[in-house]
């Protein structure tokens, strides 16, 4: 048995020292080496078998005594056992450290804009800025037309004694009418230009009462009415403003029968009537023009 013990620390050593030894030994010296071993084996197998199945061998006791190799026998003598299997896989080991941080890279190429969004809910009206600047004057505007360029204006007299009623007063005593909008003939005033106008009469009165009417075409306005007293010489007087338009006509007259008709004049009383205009219908003006 002890020889059985021999042998396989002989065969463990063996295969350490044929790895070693195999790279400088010659292909043909390796042959010879190892058809002497096979012999050398084979001769121990047949010899020692029988030994071993007569006798016990006892296994000693306390630790085997180590065996060390014997030098003085060349390497060649031994002969290489088969390798073993591979072990099976060890547990994997733990995680390592974090690696430091890695130097900054280079910056990137600009991203694709992205889509429009929504419009947002319009805000709150901020507070009021501090006034600005005064800006630079306009430009000069160009000239317009002064209202002086309308006019319109009469003053008449009357030179008859006794006019006859329910018809215009001919007034035909002229103090002024350059623009000849009081008609003589007929005894009124022609309204030529659109505008406001004021008109003002003062009449005698002597012999018999007066009534008199200002008339717009065709129709009474206002009335004046004036009881003569006798031996006394009255005044009856009236004024007026009126919005005409282009055509209007506007003319006194005494109003009723011939009893009313007390309206005098002579070389130191006068009977006056007289309009003009105040200011026109530029609307109506410029679109004359």
């Amino acid at each position: 048995m002890k020889i059985l013990w021999i042998l396989l620390l002989g065969l463990v050593l063996t295969e350490q020292l044929s790895f070693a030894q195999d790279e400088k030994m010659e292909p043909e010296v390796e042959r010879e080496d190892e058809g002497i071993v096979k012999d050398r084996m084979e001769a121990a197998a047949d010899t020692e078998a029988p030994a071993v199945e007569e006798e016990e061998v006892q296994k000693p006791e306390g630790p085997t005594p180590s065996v060390e190799p014997d030098d003085r026998h060349p390497c060649a003598m031994w002969m290489g056992g088969v390798p073993g299997t591979p072990g099976h896989s060890g547990h994997p080991g733990r995680d390592g450290r974090d690696g430091r941080d890695g130097p900054k890279g280079e910056k990137g190429d600009p991203g694709v804009p992205g889509e429009r969004g929504e419009p947002g809910v319009k805000g709150d009206t901020g507070p009021a800025g501090p006034r600005g600047f005064p800006g630079n004057p306009g430009l000069k505007g160009a000239r317009g037309e002064s209202a002086l360029s309308y006019l319109s204006a009469f003053s008449v007299g009357l030179s008859e004694l006794l006019p006859p009623t329910n018809t215009p007063i001919r007034f035909n005593k002229f103090f002024y009418n350059d623009q000849r909008h009081y008609d003589d003939v007929t005894g009124k005033f022609h309204c030529v230009l659109a505008g406001v106008y004021f008109f003002t009469y003062h009449l005698t009165v002597y012999t018999k009462d007066a009534r008199v009417s200002l008339y717009k075409n065709d129709k009474p306005v206002m009335f004046t009415y004036d009881q003569y007293q006798e031996s006394n010489v009255d005044q009856a007087s009236g004024s007026i403003i009126l919005k005409l338009q282009a055509g209007d006509k506007v003319w006194l007259q005494i109003f009723g029968e011939e009893e009313f008709g007390g309206v005098y004049a002579d070389n130191t009383n006068d009977s006056t009537f007289s309009g003009f205009l105040l200011y026109p219908d530029m609307s109506v003006a410029a679109r004359r023009r």
